[in-house]
């Protein structure tokens, strides 16, 4: 004899089997950027006592950028030996040198620099987005009011989209130093009373159309009437 089960008992047996909205984790959906970077590391040489790039150096950095090794958007360090004031000379001859090619390079931490060098360190990243959007996260009621699992996708998504140097999501660019005497000016002319007022709307010129807004008036259409 054969037994049928009837259709809403197996539906709700198939129910009692499904994880409930309660046992989902924010791990099931993750919305964080992956940075993933290689180094590569080139060794520029100096003659000895000086911080002057020699015709050999600087043709080996112009290669560097004229191959594709060193980009803009690439973070770019330079560690140079000798004594302080000659490194920091060596390091500056380096760094102009690629700034010709809108490359800016910092200082970097101390590594170990053969003598008569300068040691320059290229880190070149990748950003990989989430996958967005997702909408793992079950359809049902959550009595543990947790945040639904396409939360904060777009958020992510749009600053891997949006970072200029990768890099920086990895780690921080030294600050430059602050010029301290106009900073200061303007707080002894806020303190004295002489400020300079903002000029009048008037003398502005036409506002141009931008992202934030409607159209200036008058723009964009016809003459009233028509």
């Amino acid at each position: 004899m054969t037994r049928h089960i009837p259709p809403l008992a197996l539906a709700l047996a198939l129910a009692a089997c499904a994880p409930g909205a309660a046992e989902y984790t924010k791990n099931e959906a993750p919305d964080r950027l992956q940075v993933d970077g290689a180094t590569r590391i080139v060794e520029v040489a100096f003659a000895r006592g000086s911080d002057r790039l020699a015709p050999a150096a600087a043709a080996r950095l112009d290669a560097l950028v004229a191959s594709g090794a060193a980009r803009p958007a690439d973070r770019v360090t330079i560690a140079a030996a000798g004594p302080p004031g000659l490194a920091a000379g060596r390091e500056a001859a380096v760094a102009s040198r690629l700034l010709r090619a809108g490359i800016v390079a910092e200082a970097g931490p101390p590594v170990a620099t053969p003598p008569n060098s300068a040691v320059v360190t290229v880190g070149r990243y990748a950003v990989t987005l989430p996958p967005c959007p997702n909408w793992s996260m079950p359809r049902s009621n959550d009595f543990t009011n947790m945040p639904p699992s396409n939360f904060g996708c777009a958020t992510a998504v749009n600053l891997g989209l949006m970072v200029a140097s990768p890099g920086d999501l990895v780690a921080p660019r030294q600050l430059a130093p602050a010029d301290g005497k106009p900073a200061a000016a303007a707080v002894d002319r806020y303190l004295d009373d002489k400020t300079t007022p903002l000029a009048p709307e008037a003398d502005l010129g036409p506002v141009q159309g931008g992202s934030g807004g409607g159209a200036p008036s008058g723009a964009g259409g016809g003459p009233a009437g028509q």
